[in-house]
């Protein structure tokens, strides 16, 4: 799962995947992740003379909220879009607080005081700029997104459970046909398809990095069924469990 966050390329190529979306970014492009999303990503530019280079900055949703109260009255960006991420070309102002914050490297007795400071530049900068309003609307209150991302945290931290879209319909006070409209427009995917992606990923993850058996892991995501979780693990990763583990291994 991929948390909120910035991301942006030095050097190298990359393409993430959500549902049946691909988006590519590179030095020129930036990445916004702007809520919690089942993502598949691939370095596709990169060699032993050139490697992937990046910066990858979370973002802290609460931290978004307070920096729209301090500054104020802001203009934002009227350009619409419901997707949970995007790709957009990152501009001089934003490159110049990034190289900022790394050259603090530098020096690391000025990073107690000024990385706070940068950090939230960045922030602002991606608040006004050109999709800004993606990362300002999950940030206000009971607006239309902020509850669509507290369903999105819902279900991550209840994914192991049957899901009912009418009792998560009332935990993020939305109707059921409000709630699925605006769940895919974010996600790409309804909330039952979510959960099985976040149920399936972390499945994978226990058995690739805490060594569980397959029904073991199966069954921690909330599977009954193991011949289901296997059959649904091979339709999203291409193999079954111990064929995709296996796999893995032979490439690495």
């Amino acid at each position: 799962m991929h948390k909120p966050a910035l991301c942006i390329i030095a050097q190298g190529r990359k393409e993430v995947q959500l549902a049946e979306e691909r988006y590519i970014y590179d030095p020129l492009h930036y990445l916004v992740v702007s809520v919690t999303l089942p993502l598949a990503g691939q370095v596709i530019d990169a060699s032993p003379d050139a490697p992937y280079l990046c910066v990858r900055l979370d973002i802290d949703p609460a931290e978004i909220t307070q920096l729209i109260s301090d500054a104020g009255p802001m203009e934002v960006a009227s350009r619409r879009g419901d997707r949970g991420l995007y790709v957009d070309r990152i501009d001089a102002s934003l490159l110049d607080a990034v190289l900022r914050l790394i050259h603090l490297l530098d020096s690391p007795r000025d990073i107690p005081m000024l990385a706070p400071l940068i950090l939230r530049e960045i922030f602002y900068r991606l608040l006004r700029s050109g999709q800004g309003q993606r990362l300002h609307e999950i940030a206000i209150a009971d607006s239309q997104a902020h509850r669509i991302t507290r369903a999105i945290d819902w279900i991550n931290q209840n994914y192991g459970k049957p899901l009912r879209i009418e009792q998560l319909a009332q935990v993020v006070n939305l109707s059921p046909s409000t709630l699925h409209h605006r769940f895919k427009a974010v996600t790409a995917m309804s909330p039952l398809q979510y959960q099985k992606q976040l149920r399936l990923q972390e499945a994978r993850r226990l058995i690739f990095s805490e060594g569980l058996e397959v029904a073991a892991a199966g069954y921690r995501v909330g599977y009954e069924s193991p011949s289901q979780f296997s059959r649904e693990y091979s339709r999203l990763f291409g193999a079954p469990p111990l064929r995709d583990l296996a796999r893995a291994r032979n490439t690495a």
